[in-house]
């Protein structure tokens, strides 16, 4: 792991590295077209340095990875969703207006963008043609290799801004920071690669760039590759000496190779800068700082008063997250909103350390028992809604924003928050309310600095907006379940009524047929020889009137009430759905599911959620003629668990290794980008999977079909019921 000074690290944790307005619109657009596939949007993310630094950070963040490595940008997007990524890009595009209306000196990145580009598509170039195994690993090293200058410049402003400024091209500038910082871009770059917990290789390519020609030929392949795309981006002509240096550390790459990696790359870089609207410069391969920021000038801001600059922050702020709030009621569950929330606080206002607790209905206490990627200690808690026992308590009660480095705090600090603040590895806590229509629905707790609180003072305005914003949208998702649980009880309990209304009439003439058919048995002579068919016409007549009798019985009560039924729910979505999905596009759909309930611990809403988006993955991957297959089987026992098992299997083109290792990753990948699907919905189903405990397995060949395997996990009852039935 890549070390850093103390104070530049504190720094570099709150920078942000901006995208291009281009890029962002073009992503939020993607995210809202049905058409856009997970691979098309990663192919615009990959453009752009600073969208790959944050969908990198959030994929590798730990409510995400639980333990796992995301390397590329299509699997980092996968994992995290299309509902999550349209949050960040509209996070990221709210922080870039911010960014416009606060800063003081202008600063154009055209020139560094289309700079990574090069460097990124010479790398792959390079990588593909010297046999390197995984080419898009180059591609995003060289994307990302200058990535610590637009860290320092979000994190430092204008000591950084007169740094670039007085630099005359990169080698200049990297000296300089040497000196002044203590640390070079490369290194700021290496470092961030660390807390992605990517391979190391991938961060040397980053931190090697500008070594000098007798060293890089003693680095591993990948550094090399972006070391010579590196070098090549800065020439005219290809001089012998690279020529020789690059045979010596990938072989004979054979006369006008270079030349015309360096040119097809250049080609591609312009094509694409041209197509978001980025004006390439007249030669990219010139002299100088072409692949700097280049400052333009200082900005006058207009004068006001301290009155009139505060009512612009306040309206400005709210101005500003309305888009949040719009996004954040698209969201499906409230993991999803958490995580997105997570998100928006992390690029809005530089807030990487962060936990949520939830107020408890009855007693208000604080608790965050059954909220997944916290920090431990954060779900051992249930606080008392007591000033004195911690900064979130005093938040929840005064519905203020409280943090540890507020002078009208009392001086005794709760040990409390003193752990709070060392798992976020900080010096102190900052605790925002999540404030709803009519109550406080929770808090938001951070690790805070008193560099970060000092930067946060003219943001306090919009950190009670943000807080607002996620307690109304906490409230109304807790409302929307309830309204949904108490619809769904007044329908069962009328057709409950209606049931034993039908079934009272349906026994009166059921009683009066047996009545007949006693008398007609007893009036017929003996000899009649239809006595045993109207003894068996009687039985089944009293087995119809035992089925209406159950109707209305009143079923036993659930232990749990997060279990569902599958089967039945498999039976009512293709009653909804098979039409539109599978009989409309000429697929035939076979189903094999047991008559009997098969009870499963799961949350309804996220098993109807998996099955449709598999069910739309594959209408959408199979052609007309081609066959898909529904089985669920009861009581499979897997590592001393019983499951039912859940198997979706069709004939269809089946699926790559990529889209096979990215589903197989925790199962985070999602089985529609995986397939080629042209909705983006599925890339949540992994998540949802492990996020219920289901283990997926799948079985693929291009070509050859594709089998899915849920495990879902028994009911509990029925699960101990058949335990106890066991012999001894």
């Amino acid at each position: 792991m890549y070390s850093l000074p103390e104070p530049i690290r504190h720094a570099i944790e709150s920078g942000r590295a901006p995208s291009p307005p281009q890029v962002l619109l073009r992503l939020l657009q993607m995210v809202d077209d049905d058409s856009t596939t997970m691979a098309s949007l990663a192919t615009l993310v990959e453009q752009d340095p600073g969208l790959c630094t944050r969908v990198l950070t959030a994929a590798n963040s730990s409510a995400i990875r639980r333990g796992k490595q995301f390397s590329s940008i299509e699997s980092c997007l996968m994992a995290l969703g299309t509902r999550l990524v349209r949050s960040i890009a509209t996070c990221l595009s709210v922080q870039s207006l911010f960014d416009e209306r606060t800063a003081t000196r202008s600063v154009d990145l055209s020139a560094f963008w289309t700079h990574s580009l090069l460097i990124a598509e010479l790398s792959r170039s390079l990588a593909t043609s010297s046999g390197y195994p995984r080419p898009d690993e180059a591609y995003l090293a060289g994307l990302l290799h200058d990535v610590g200058e637009l860290i320092l410049l979000s994190a430092l402003g204008e000591p950084y801004l007169k740094l670039l400024a007085a630099c005359a091209d990169e080698a200049e500038l990297s000296a300089r920071e040497s000196e002044q910082l203590g640390v070079h871009h490369g290194e700021i770059g290496t470092w961030l690669a660390d807390q992605w917990h990517l391979d190391s290789s991938f961060a040397d390519g980053i931190l090697f760039h500008h070594s000098p020609a007798e060293q890089i030929v003693t680095a591993a392949q990948l550094p090399q590759l972006v070391w010579l795309a590196h070098q090549l981006s800065s020439c005219d002509e290809v001089p012998d000496e690279l020529e020789r240096l690059a045979g010596q550390m990938f072989g004979d790459c054979g006369n006008g190779a270079l030349s015309a990696s360096r040119d097809g790359a250049e080609q591609r870089m312009r094509v694409f800068a041209d197509a978001i609207g980025i004006a390439p410069p007249e030669r990219s391969r010139q002299a100088g700082a072409g692949g700097l920021p280049r400052v333009l000038g200082v900005r006058q801001p207009a004068p006001d008063s301290a009155a009139e600059r505060q009512m612009a922050a306040i309206i400005g702020d709210k101005a500003l997250l309305q888009p949040l709030q719009q996004d954040l009621c698209t969201l499906e569950s409230d993991a999803e909103l958490l995580l997105a929330l997570r998100e928006a606080a992390r690029i809005l206002f530089d807030l990487n350390q962060l936990a949520f607790l939830l107020c408890d209905s009855a007693d208000g206490r604080l608790t965050a028992r059954d909220i997944a990627g916290q920090a431990p200690i954060f779900r051992q808690v249930s606080i008392l809604p007591e000033a004195q026992r911690s900064l979130a308590a005093s938040a929840a009660l005064s519905g203020e924003i409280c943090s540890s480095y507020d002078q009208a705090l009392p001086p005794a600090t709760s040990l409390m928050d003193v752990q709070f603040a060392r798992a976020f590895a900080s010096s102190g806590l900052l605790c925002i309310p999540m404030l709803g229509r009519s109550r406080t629905v929770g808090v938001i707790v951070a690790g805070l600095t008193a560099d970060q609180h000092q930067r946060l003072g003219h943001r306090r305005s919009g950190l009670i907006n943000f807080g607002r914003i996620a307690g109304v949208t906490l409230e109304s998702w807790r409302e929307s379940q309830g309204a949904r649980k108490e619809s769904e009880e007044k329908a069962a309990a009328q057709f409950a009524r209606r049931t034993r209304r039908a079934v009272h009439e349906a026994g009166n003439p059921l009683t009066i047929i047996k009545g007949y058919l006693r008398i007609l048995d007893s009036k017929l002579p003996q000899d009649a020889g239809v006595h045993h068919e109207l003894s068996v016409l009687g039985e089944e007549i009293e087995r119809v009137a035992s089925i209406v009798r159950r109707m209305s019985e009143v079923p036993a009560s659930r232990e749990d009430e997060q279990t569902v039924d599958v089967g039945e729910l498999i039976r009512e979505l293709l009653l909804l759905y098979r039409e539109t999905l599978f009989d409309s596009r000429g697929i035939a759909v076979e189903t094999a599911v047991p008559g009997k309930p098969v009870r499963v611990a799961c949350d309804r809403d996220s098993i109807k959620q998996i099955l449709l988006n598999l069910w739309k993955n594959a209408s959408e991957a199979l052609s007309r003629g081609e066959r898909f297959k529904l089985s669920l089987t009861d009581d499979v026992l897997h590592q001393g668990h019983r499951f039912a098992e859940l198997r979706l299997q069709d004939n269809g083109p089946g699926m790559n290794e990529a889209a096979m290792a990215a589903l197989h990753r925790s199962s985070q990948g999602p089985l529609g980008a995986a397939r080629g699907s042209r909705g983006m919905g599925l890339a949540i189903v992994g998540t949802l999977a492990q996020q219920l405990g289901i283990p997926v397995t799948c079985r693929s060949k291009p070509g050859h079909g594709t089998m899915i395997s849920l495990l879902l996990p028994a009911d509990r009852a029925e699960r101990r019921g058949k335990s106890e039935a066991k012999p001894n």
